[in-house]
């Protein structure tokens, strides 16, 4: 666990782009509960929890007091005795960020393939506003190379089924899911050195170094692995381009939903002032997108569902 903080402190040092993705998902979800006194948020891929005591800090500032807080923390089980022992720790620690900042708060969680998960094991309320949240995560979902009846829709109809009232999502923009390994080699190529360029453009510092290591195999070799020495079910990462992952949540049953002028621009202001001017960050419709030196790595966007439904499936006009 300290590797892992040593190589996110110094990501988000040098690289916007979690702090950007989390400041509009942040952002949004407070927009959104605003005037709510229930809020429960779904989050696919809670992993640490980094995203949100931030949020728990503007949520206990809140004009007229906090809402009430659930979150259901969902992640894949580790292998042992205790497949959800890392989602209970997370759960805790998020506990003592909402006592420190008087948030009533209430955790529930799931660990296992999200695929399998079914809509009665998350606990919807009515009354509640709520929101799933999948940050970086639903490339490692399998897709339809792999099984005809494409694990990865299965989860974004398992959100749709949810009815939340926003849908937050942010993910790699990437090219390299090609089942030819010529095509997905260079690709990936591409890919993988835009990021190691902009590890050597932005870690000056020689006392760095060791972090660094740390964050690149954190963040980078696994994958870069994945796509070159596996094939068929072995390779789990199968990132898609925004475009792609457009196309896929339209057909899940969502429709777009604009982000804020004043989200991006306070985006684009983190960026500008706190790091590297070869970053770039910018809009196209309801996605935020970001990128280095012109190339676009990572894309951030809202949905809402379609047809918003009432909890007994008749359709709200």
């Amino acid at each position: 666990m300290v590797d892992i903080l040593k190589a996110y402190k110094l990501f988000v040092h040098v690289c916007p782009i979690y702090v950007a993705d989390y400041f509009a998902a942040n952002k949004s979800i407070y927009e959104l509960a605003l005037s709510s006194t229930k809020l429960h948020i779904i989050d696919f891929g809670v992993l640490y929890g980094f995203q949100w005591p931030c949020l728990l800090l503007a949520l206990s500032k809140r004009p007229g007091g906090p809402p009430k807080l659930r979150v259901t923390g969902i992640e894949l089980p580790q292998s042992g005795f205790r497949p959800s022992d890392r989602v209970e720790e997370t759960g805790r620690r998020l506990k003592r960020f909402c006592d420190m900042f008087n948030v009533p708060f209430e955790f529930n969680f799931i660990a296992k393939k999200w695929e399998s998960i079914t809509l009665d094991e998350i606990t919807i309320t009515p009354g509640e506003t709520t929101v799933v949240n999948c940050i970086h995560r639903l490339q490692y979902t399998p897709d339809e190379t792999v099984s005809l009846d494409s694990p990865r829709d299965t989860v974004l109809k398992l959100f749709r089924d949810i009815n939340p009232d926003l849908f937050v999502f942010a993910e790699i923009n990437g090219t390299y899911n090609s089942p030819f390994f010529m095509t997905r080699f260079k690709e990936a190529l591409f890919h993988f050195s835009s990021l190691f360029d902009m590890f050597d453009t932005t870690i000056q510092a020689e006392d760095e170094y060791k972090n660094r290591a740390l964050l690149e195999r954190e963040l980078l070799v696994r994958d870069a692995m994945s796509v070159i020495s596996s094939e068929g079910a072995e390779r789990f990462a199968r990132p898609e381009t925004y475009k792609q992952w457009r196309v896929r949540i339209l057909r899940a049953g969502f429709r777009p939903a604009m982000i804020s002028k004043e989200i991006l621009k306070g985006a684009k202001e983190i960026v500008r002032k706190r790091y590297h001017k070869d970053f770039l960050i910018d809009g196209d419709g309801n996605w935020m997108l970001q990128g280095w030196k012109g190339r676009v790595i990572y894309a951030f966007s809202c949905w809402k569902p379609a047809e918003k439904l009432t909890r007994d499936d008749h359709i709200i006009i």
